[in-house]
């Protein structure tokens, strides 16, 4: 019987499709991919044993598709760089699309590898044999149907070149998902082949075969510089700011530190006040908040603020926020100059309202745009900061009345999570908001300090499925001991049970704050509500399901805190101790509408009679 092999070196390979493996997987990590999240199959057997014989990878097991791709998306999102993603032929490569098109949306550096049937095998039959070929459609940057495995100078020459252009490809402007479909043929166990002998050795390349010295990649790909604006654009850019004091810049999600300093002195130059996404990063840290603009989503709602205050010019960077009222401000004024800047070279513009799309760095763009006020300071208006203070006033105005209006509830109010989280959040933690109203309480509740927090949430396809195992993803990939913390609505957890596994099987830690109302939530705010013959069964959909023995199935802790101070208290252990925690908050529908209202209702009240 012939001796297994598992070593990652090509050379040492017995097996003409381990050399070939090996190689690939070797040229991964070359090329700077560390991370690879691989579910259990037969047909992905040479990927997952090359990867588990690679002493510079890390390999985290999921049993789950759905919740393995989610996992490697908040892993991704949190590293900046490629994770590998594995599964076998068949159905399994369906189920990581959710994540996918997620991915490709937020643009999340994926490699998704999906093991295959040869050739011969398809359409005929065979078990576990879908057609795989562009699976994802236009869900990825680029599709690869990998050639079948050789030995070969020419087929490691070729699959080592590959393995570097896609890490870099995945991680190019636009970031996004990369998908090779690799087909393999049995035996698909390392065991030598007598009837596939390897070349002699006196043939074979050493480079090919065993790699670069110092382990550097076989083809270094330099990163793509994101598109630079023209002298000639700025200028115009320039023109059109300088003409008005009646402006806003508005950031949406981003995950640029470098962007902040240069956007603050933009606005400190041009006198506009920054309305800030709670993905924006710009809520909460050590730098100037002066300018910043938390509780728009409250007062833009409110005629009593929207339609009096007009703007002329609005400079907005990257994606949409989440705020509604905000889109519809923008409607509302939809002849106002609207300049979006993306370096991602996307089109982040579902308002079909903008007069000028720019592909750029953001923090270049401001930078460059800041000089050039400066250099012509004479053109600049006067400063009138009428515009800027009414907006600062409203916000201000705005947090204070919601502060103390949410300490009036006595029914649990899900929206003071987030304002129970700014002060309880310690340095360096990462917040993850689930999507439908999570994400829409983080906006209005959620105004950040001086502490730097993370927050992060898929903004991208919206999906309410991977949430877990996104935030799961985020608390592997963190370098440092600080929380984690995942706020999810219950048929969001519901959705992501699966995804627990992770907690368990990498020893995990994550804080989960489940906010129970047993049900869809969101749709008690929209028109659908006004329907209630069959609301309760197409939108409501509760399930009455008690979470309690899942968590613990998983070796998670579960508590229920009896009011808000029970809460700060079990909050603070669950984030001192190691772990799967999981806090739920039960709430109630319809209350939890009424009390939005009455806080919306306050806030106008407040903001009646401001003076222009």
């Amino acid at each position: 019987m012939a001796q297994v092999q598992t070593s990652s070196d090509p050379l040492q390979a017995a097996n003409p499709t381990y050399a070939y493996i090996n190689a690939f997987i070797d040229e991964l990590q070359r090329s700077g991919v560390q991370n690879i999240v691989a579910c259990p199959g037969s047909r992905s057997t040479p990927l997952a044993m090359a990867i588990a014989a690679h002493p510079s990878l890390k390999v985290w097991m999921h049993v789950d598709e759905r919740s393995a791709a989610f996992f490697a998306l908040g892993m991704a999102k949190q590293l900046g760089r490629p994770v590998a993603l594995v599964c076998t032929s068949g159905t399994a490569a369906a189920n990581f699309l959710p994540a996918i098109a997620e991915a490709k949306l937020t643009h999340v550096p994926l490699l998704v590898l999906t093991a295959d049937r040869p050739h011969e095998l398809r359409e005929t039959g065979a078990p576990q044999a879908i057609d795989q070929n562009r699976l994802y459609g236009t869900h990825v940057k680029w599709f690869v149907e990998v050639a079948l495995p050789e030995a070969t100078n020419e087929a490691l020459r070729y699959i080592r070149t590959l393995a570097d252009r896609v890490a870099a490809l995945a991680s190019a402007v636009p970031a996004g998902p990369v998908h090779l479909n690799l087909p393999f043929r049995e035996p698909l166990t390392p065991a030598a082949l007598p009837d596939q002998p390897l070349p002699p050795v006196e043939q074979r390349d050493p480079i090919l075969w065993q790699g670069r010295p110092d382990n550097t990649p076989y083809v270094r790909v330099d990163d793509a510089s994101p598109g630079s604006i023209s002298a000639e654009e700025i200028a115009q850019v320039a023109e059109q700011a300088s003409a008005t004091t009646h402006g806003l810049i508005v950031v949406g999600p981003s995950f640029d530190p470098a962007l902040t300093a240069p956007l603050l002195q933009l606005a400190r130059t041009l006198r506009y006040p920054i309305l800030a996404d709670p993905l924006s990063q710009l809520r909460g840290g050590a730098h100037d908040q002066s300018l910043i603009v938390s509780s728009y989503d409250a007062f833009l709602r409110l005629e009593t603020f929207a339609g009096r205050f007009v703007p002329e010019l609005i400079i907005r960077f990257g994606a949409m926020p989440v705020a509604k009222p905000f889109l519809l401000y923008l409607k509302r004024y939809a002849d106002c100059p609207q300049i979006v800047v993306d370096a991602q070279g996307d089109w982040n513009e579902p308002t079909q309202l903008a007069s000028h799309m720019i592909h750029a760095h953001p923090a270049t763009f401001c930078e460059e745009l800041t000089t050039r006020l400066a250099q012509q300071e004479q053109a600049l208006p006067a400063h009138d900061d009428r515009w800027l203070q009414t907006w600062l006033r409203a916000d201000r105005m705005t947090r204070q009345t919601l502060q103390a209006a949410i300490q009036d509830f006595q029914a649990p109010f899900e929206g003071r999570v987030f304002t129970e989280l700014t002060d309880l959040l310690p340095p360096g933690s990462t917040l993850f908001a689930g999507n439908s109203m999570p994400i829409r309480d983080m906006d209005t509740f959620y105004w950040g300090g001086s502490q730097t927090i993370s927050t992060l949430g898929n903004r991208g396809a919206n999906g309410i499925d991977g949430v877990i195992s996104s935030a799961l993803g985020v608390s592997a990939a963190k370098q440092s001991s600080t929380p984690t913390v995942l706020v999810i609505g219950d048929l969001s957890f519901f959705h992501d049970l699966n995804g627990l596994l992770a907690a368990r099987l990498h020893q995990l830690d994550l804080v989960i704050i489940l906010i129970n109302n047993d049900g869809g939530g969101i749709f008690s705010f929209l028109p659908q509500a006004a329907y209630p013959a069959h609301f309760e069964q197409l939108f409501g959909t509760p399930t009455g399901l008690e979470f309690q023995p899942v968590v613990q199935m998983y070796g998670g802790t579960y508590q229920r805190p009896a009011d808000w101070s029970d809460f700060r208290q079990v909050f603070q252990d669950s984030i001192a101790t190691r772990g799967l925690h999981v806090i739920e908050l039960r709430t109630e529908r319809a209350s939890n509408v009424a009390m939005h209202r009455q806080l919306w209702q306050a806030v106008e009240n407040t903001l009646r009679n401001q003076e222009d």
